[in-house]
């Protein structure tokens, strides 16, 4: 359907004033919403994750084209809302304790809802009982994202990791772990079920993670 295919054209190129309109005119033109998030947003993060994870885009490129998905889904949420559509899961994402970075974390986030993912940031410099408070108060939750952006705040991916196995949680939620110094030797230490080296392939791989 061309009109989807111009929404997708729209956010891969980051036209958050071309896509809310194309948006707007596919609901009123009894456009399925489902296919709209699907065929139309998702699929085209899909490209720009994938184009980024290549090195064909950079970190601008990829903001802008994430800010451009969020404005469509905010325009599509009662539409999906009403349908009963629900999320491919339910992830939370933080930078650990002692780190302040959050280009990156916000990146993954971006890119994990542009899968379809209900995402929950709890920020940056997040202590390890704050993810396992959040993960004994909500018990929905499907994938954990931890960043650490510093060599020196590695230890604390550990941690939490360690934090949430104390807490007897450990087989109730999959952990992903990445930033710059991590590595997958690293994340193969510590625990984790996860390791990616971009937003891009976090994203797929949180969504492998809930299907698997």
């Amino acid at each position: 359907m061309a009109i989807l295919e111009d929404i997708s054209s729209a956010v891969q190129r980051g036209k958050k004033k071309e896509v809310v309109p194309l948006v707007e005119q596919a609901i009123a033109e009894g456009v399925d919403p489902n296919a709209i998030l699907n065929d139309g947003l998702i699929s085209a993060m899909d490209i720009v994750g994938d184009k980024f994870s290549k090195n064909e885009i950079f970190v601008p490129e990829m903001l802008v084209a994430a800010r451009a998905m969020a404005a469509a889904t905010d325009i599509l949420k009662p539409y999906l809302a009403s349908e009963g559509t629900e999320p491919l899961g339910k992830a939370v994402i933080g930078t650990v304790k002692g780190d302040m970075h959050d280009i990156g974390k916000n990146l993954v986030r971006m890119m994990i809802e542009g899968k379809g993912f209900e995402v929950v940031d709890l920020g940056v410099d997040v202590a390890p009982e704050v993810f396992v408070d959040y993960l004994k108060e909500h018990g929905d939750v499907d994938v954990l994202c931890l960043s650490a952006l510093l060599t020196t705040t590695m230890p604390a991916l550990e941690g939490t990791i360690k934090a949430v196995v104390e807490a007897g949680l450990r087989d109730k939620v999959k952990i992903m772990v990445g930033g710059a110094p991590v590595t997958q030797e690293f994340a193969d230490e510590i625990g984790a079920d996860a390791y990616t080296g971009d937003a891009g392939s976090a994203a797929s791989k949180a969504a492998e993670l809930v299907k698997g």
